[in-house]
């Protein structure tokens, strides 16, 4: 899986081959509108970028689910990112050229190396079906092109049915039955609080924004049933950098997780 490390990009309006109903991971940065193609990313997991003079790390794991990005500078200094080709938990280690550190996707925290320990600072992303972001962005979106250097088919993902079916390619650390594996949750910890909110029950929760708490914080969620996606906000209304995962994913990393229910909201 090679990382993309100088990533082209084009116009929304000229790039093929995306679909209207095709996912997208989208990054805002002041009037900057950029949108990464899930179809890429199955294929190279890392896209090193670099907005308004600004690095920004983009990261996929098609096997966790998790798209998160992060602000990779780490003492002064930015670093660039490849995938090694290791897992921890099904999740995606990455490495970082620098000092050949290991690193966590879904922990942004390095494992092994010089710089064990250290973690990267979260960056909100949404999740967003191409024809949804273009009207949301208009003329101001640019999308990764498919022009990344390599041949692949970025209309085909390498995974087949892994996103529905039960099975793990890989063993993990802990494990719960309370939701079909690939359950697609909403997770967030502060103040040393985990929370998930799992999609079956914000859509039976119905329309509308959530008010919930999370380690004595205020938080709004708003569910897009057609994506399937969700933002979490503080109270302010500024976007948090909540991470949209399968539930074994968010569960093998934080078993102690607090689930929302739909009854609470009742």
């Amino acid at each position: 899986m090679p990382s993309i490390d100088n990533p082209k990009f084009e116009p929304a309006d000229g790039a093929l081959p995306w679909r209207e109903s095709d996912l997208v991971m989208t990054y805002d940065q002041e009037q900057a509108r950029y949108a990464f193609p899930i179809g890429i990313l199955n294929w190279h997991e890392i896209v090193n970028h670099e907005a308004n003079g600004e690095a920004v790390l983009i990261t996929f794991c098609p096997l966790c689910g998790t798209g998160m990005a992060f602000d990779p500078e780490v003492d002064g200094r930015d670093l660039t990112f490849s995938v090694s080709g290791l897992l921890y938990n099904s999740d995606l280690l990455m490495y970082d050229h620098q000092t050949e550190s290991l690193w966590s996707q879904i922990e942004g925290r390095a494992i092994s190396g010089p710089l064990a320990g250290t973690t990267l600072e979260p960056i909100a992303i949404r999740h967003e079906l191409w024809h949804k972001w273009r009207q949301r962005v208009g003329d101001d979106g640019r999308v990764l092109s498919t022009d990344t250097g390599h041949r692949r088919n970025y209309r085909q993902s390498p995974y087949g049915d892994y996103d529905h079916s039960e099975r793990l390619y890989f063993p993990v650390s802990s494990t719960s039955r309370k939701y079909h594996p690939k359950t697609w949750v909403l997770g967030w910890t502060h103040d040393g609080v985990s929370k998930a909110w799992p999609f079956p029950e914000l859509a039976e929760h119905g329309d509308g924004v959530l008010e919930d708490r999370i380690g004595g914080k205020k938080v709004s969620i708003r569910f897009d049933a057609d994506v399937p996606s969700a933002e979490l906000r503080d109270e302010s209304g500024t976007l948090i950098p909540a991470t949209r995962a399968f539930w074994f994913a968010w569960y093998t990393f934080h078993p102690e997780t607090q689930i929302f229910e739909a009854d609470e909201s009742l």
